[in-house]
């Protein structure tokens, strides 16, 4: 298992479309464990394959693990089946948009299909942090970011203190 790279905005690979996952085998496995990884590293409760580059339909989520345990999910090529009409909102932020927070209001409730680590199909009925965190990650799968839900004036904002702040930029 390895800590990879996570890709940050403005980068183009976060906005492809990522492919579905033919089938869940060792390869598959050996990504979930090394996106886990990289994503407790970051301190994160959530992370898309193409946010280190790889565009494939896998998510892994841990929206526990901060509070001592950890309870690791997996979600291979997820489809949102049904959404809640009823909104809530949270403070979203993103490894992929370091240290940016905004509030996102997003349906309270989703019902998923998927195929979990093993490949097998499961059907997950979340809500609250956790709805919250799938159909964030899902929107990765699309190339979208919670940023991209926000006024463009805001956005823009966000995008010139990345750019800022990033640690390869050279000034000479």
């Amino acid at each position: 298992m390895a800590v990879k790279r996570i890709i940050t905005e403005p980068n183009k690979i976060l906005r492809q479309i990522s492919k579905p996952v033919e089938e869940v085998g060792m390869y598959e496995q050996s990504l979930m464990n090394d996106m886990l990884d990289t994503m407790y590293d970051a301190n994160g409760i959530g992370l898309a394959a193409i946010q280190i580059g790889i565009p494939k339909r896998i998510i892994v989520m841990d929206i526990s693990w901060n509070k001592g345990e950890k309870k690791p999910m997996f979600f291979v090529n997820p489809v949102i089946k049904k959404n809640n009409k009823q909104k809530s909102i949270y403070e979203e932020g993103c490894l992929s948009v370091p240290n940016q927070f905004a509030e996102i209001e997003r349906p309270s409730k989703c019902e998923v299909d998927y195929l979990n680590y093993k490949g097998k199909k499961k059907t997950l009925k979340a809500e609250g942090l956790l709805a919250t965190c799938i159909q964030h990650e899902m929107d990765h799968l699309e190339g979208i970011l919670f940023i991209d839900y926000l006024s463009k004036l805001k956005k823009s904002m966000i995008i010139k203190k990345l750019l800022k702040n990033r640690p390869d930029r050279i000034v000479v």
